[in-house]
């Protein structure tokens, strides 16, 4: 029962969302009728309703590529020689 409610509460948040960005535009362009009814000596009778119609248009995204020129700085390598006195590595020579 939960995770119905959690779907559901999921789908209308997603729709609120789509609605306000403006992705999904619903316009209503026929409006809904209840069926009529009539009771008479001869019985009840009932004649059909309308459903509603919706306009709906979604927001199209599109997706592509450019070519661009991205200018990149060359790298530059300093080497600096070594200042004052350094000792050098000893070497173990003896056997």
């Amino acid at each position: 029962m939960r995770a119905v409610l959690l779907v559901l509460i999921l789908a209308v948040v997603a729709l609120i969302v789509l609605v306000a960005t403006g992705l999904l535009d619903i316009n209503q362009i026929r409006p809904a009728k209840a069926p009529e009814v009539s009771v008479t000596q001869n019985g009840i009778t009932a004649t059909g309703g309308q459903t509603p119609a919706f306009d709906v248009e979604t927001g199209t995204v599109s997706v592509g590529t450019d070519q661009k020129d991205v200018s990149v700085p060359v790298p530059t390598v300093r080497v600096n020689a070594a200042q004052g006195n350094q000792t050098q590595p000893v070497t173990n020579t003896a056997q």
